[in-house]
């Protein structure tokens, strides 16, 4: 179902203050924040239309509202359709690739930890030629709020084994590939997201950079990073 200019912005709005914020969005709030030009009746009404689209859900009666997987792969896809922003530190991705490369592993195990730090999420560096996982990120994403309920932790760490026994499963010729939720091909995986993409690594070595966290991820911040890091290794 087709949704209006409005209703995308509202939606994308909604979607930001979530991610930012991990509590539902009220149109209170939207009123309070953003100038829609437009009463606040008809911010609930549009709010409930989207709802009633498939794009957000209301977890309680008196609650505001959360993105829905449908949501969110709005949300995703619009970002992909715009030109991509430069990661904004990405002077420290350049300093990582000229650090000394003699030893592969030593040095993806730090651009790994950088990834981590960067995404606050979980991060897999599979080396295509050698087999071989590098994994960072327990550290970071334990913080978001997703993760103070104990079923998710569980689910999340089945997710990762998973991923793990199933990565060449995962078709990633070239550019992003992001599943939310449900789309993963992975079971455990319904309140969790994938980002991955191919990369080209020092010495000839191929690699697939996969970044998994809660669908709260900060997707535009995420995107941006794999698409400088990418960018970077081709030039190096």
């Amino acid at each position: 179902m087709m949704i209006t200019e409005r209703q995308n912005l509202i939606l994308n709005r909604i979607i930001e203050e979530y991610i930012d914020s991990a509590e539902p969005v009220s149109s209170q709030l939207l009123e309070k924040k953003y100038n829609f030009r437009i009463r606040p009746a008809m911010i609930r009404i549009e709010m409930q239309k989207l709802t009633d689209k498939g794009y957000l859900y209301q977890p309680h009666t008196s609650a505001g509202r959360v993105p829905t997987d449908k949501g969110y792969r709005f949300f995703v896809d619009n970002l992909l359709t715009k030109e991509v922003s430069e990661f904004e530190d990405i002077f420290e991705i350049e300093e990582i690739l000229k650090e000394e490369r003699e030893d592969i592993l030593k040095w993806a195990a730090h651009l790994t930890k950088f990834l981590a730090e960067e995404s606050s999420n979980f991060i897999i560096l599979r080396l295509l030629k050698r087999d071989f996982l590098l994994k960072e990120g327990w550290e970071k994403i334990l913080e978001e709020p997703e993760f103070q309920e104990e079923d998710l932790i569980f689910s999340f760490t089945k997710l990762l084994e998973n991923f793990e026994e199933n990565i060449e499963d995962l078709e990633i010729n070239s550019g992003i590939k992001i599943y939310i939720g449900r789309e993963n091909p992975f079971s455990k995986a319904r309140n969790f997201s994938i980002i991955s993409s191919k990369c080209f690594l020092p010495q000839k070595e191929e690699g697939i950079i996969s970044i998994l966290g809660p669908k709260r991820m900060a997707y535009d911040r995420n995107i941006s990073l794999i698409n400088s890091l990418t960018k970077l290794l081709k030039e190096f």
